[in-house]
């Protein structure tokens, strides 16, 4: 069986990268078992540059084809422009579904709709917006370097149990279900900020196990690749879903080359993400925890930015940075009690592009977690992809202020002020 819910590593590959794919389809390699044919793959890429390269473009794709000194023909798709602004890919997971229940299978197609809608995507953009396909998933090596091997290996297990039964709940993770198809720029000057939307989200699973309707650590696994295969070394993670994103947290909690930063609400699920939490050991003190008050929204969050998030960055100096995008503090998610809207996503989208193309050379991307009404999760991926390209904001358009009510600014504003003297901001 072959994990494919969340290829989280293989896909940031190409998001980090920006490069041509390593998958090259070969013709005339084909008896070649599985071992050879990746040796030959990775010989044929590092001889690209001895290769005579022909590209066109056509419509919403790319092709590239070359002639080695022997005559063998290579044929490259999904090759992303040089002039690429957005990479971004979706993973839907479609049978990985329940009926009623809040992480459905119809929240990335969701978005997909709306980003077609408004006109964000290659058929309106060109090669400006560009979807990669085609992607291989994440390796069980890839997950291993964040979860414990036992639990991918019981989870091989409970798939084998969904395909029998049907739908199963993991024990011990809360309401965490599985179903058998359950899937599982270094080099450009400036390269595209890239989006990978995928299901379900992977903040709350923990090295040992999932939790909190996630399985697997996606942009976890994807730090670790970073590192490993990019030598990314310093990472730096932002995670704005309304629940603190525990996982990631635990997985790094005494690395000091990973700085988690998590803005969520206090009190919220799983009860975790206290000040106090800055990291142990080598780690101590990147690890940062902001619980904003209920009915905290964009006047808190913007300064949040300017007074917390871009501190912390320019001191950490990141390679990278990767971003856990929740959208399930908008004020009409029914899952929590913030007041975000489509402009504080767009605020802060625009924002950490500024960050990284200040700090790391414009490496960054954004990983979907959260958001649970499908109009404002949407909406705001819509006023996400908008802010990347540097478009106005559709926020007036999208929300209506008269749901919004007073924030509790002089609260908010204690907390932003403990965790600054806390971290020595």
């Amino acid at each position: 069986m072959e994990l494919r819910a969340l290829p989280s590593s293989a896909l940031s590959e190409h998001l980090i990268s920006c490069i041509v794919p390593r998958y090259i389809k070969i013709k005339n390699i084909c008896k070649l078992n599985l071992k050879e044919k990746a040796a030959a793959t990775r010989r044929s890429f590092d001889q690209l540059l001895r290769f005579n390269l022909r590209c066109s473009a056509k419509g919403d794709s790319a092709t590239v084809s070359a002639s080695n000194a022997h005559g063998m023909e290579l044929s490259f798709s999904n090759i992303p422009p040089h002039d690429a602004r957005i990479l971004y890919s979706v993973a839907p997971s479609m049978g990985h579904n329940k009926e009623n229940h809040p992480e459905s299978n119809l929240r990335v197609p969701a978005i997909v709709n709306a980003l077609e809608a408004f006109e964000l995507t290659s058929k309106y953009r060109g090669l400006e917006v560009f979807e990669m396909q085609n992607f291989p998933p994440a390796s069980v090596d890839d997950i291993a370097r964040v979860h414990a091997r036992a639990y991918v290996a019981g989870l091989e297990k409970a798939m084998s149990r969904a395909t029998d039964e049907g739908i199963i709940f993991i024990d011990g993770s809360g309401p965490t279900y599985a179903t058998e198809t359950v899937s599982a720029s270094i080099n450009s000057p400036n390269p595209p900020i890239g989006f990978a939307l995928i299901r379900p989200p992977g903040h709350h699973a923990i090295p040992n196990g999932p939790m909190g309707f996630c399985v697997f650590g996606n942009i976890a696994v994807a730090a670790r690749y970073a590192q490993h295969v990019h030598g990314l070394s310093r990472v730096l993670i932002i995670d704005f879903d309304v629940h603190h994103g525990n996982g990631t947290c635990d997985a790094f909690y005494d690395d000091p080359n990973v700085f988690f930063l998590s803005t969520h609400q206090v009190g919220s699920y799983p009860g975790t993400g206290k000040i106090e939490q800055v990291g142990q050991g080598k780690g101590e003190g990147t690890t940062l925890n902001l619980p904003l008050p209920g009915g905290s929204g964009d006047y808190a969050m913007r300064n949040v930015f300017d007074e917390v998030i871009a501190p912390c960055a320019q001191r950490f100096k990141p390679d990278i940075i990767l971003v856990s995008a929740g959208y399930d503090a908008h004020v009409l998610d029914p899952l929590a009690g913030l007041q975000f809207t489509a402009g504080t996503y767009y605020m802060l989208a625009s924002s950490i592009k500024q960050l990284a193309k200040e700090l790391c050379k414009g490496r960054c991307v954004f990983f979907l977690e959260g958001g649970y009404n499908l109009q404002s999760l949407s909406h705001s991926v819509v006023d996400t992809f908008r802010a990347f390209l540097g478009e106005p904001s559709l926020a007036p358009e999208f929300d209506d202020p008269a749901i919004l009510y007073e924030e509790p600014l002089s609260k908010a504003k204690q907390v932003i002020q403990k965790v600054k003297h806390l971290h020595s901001l």
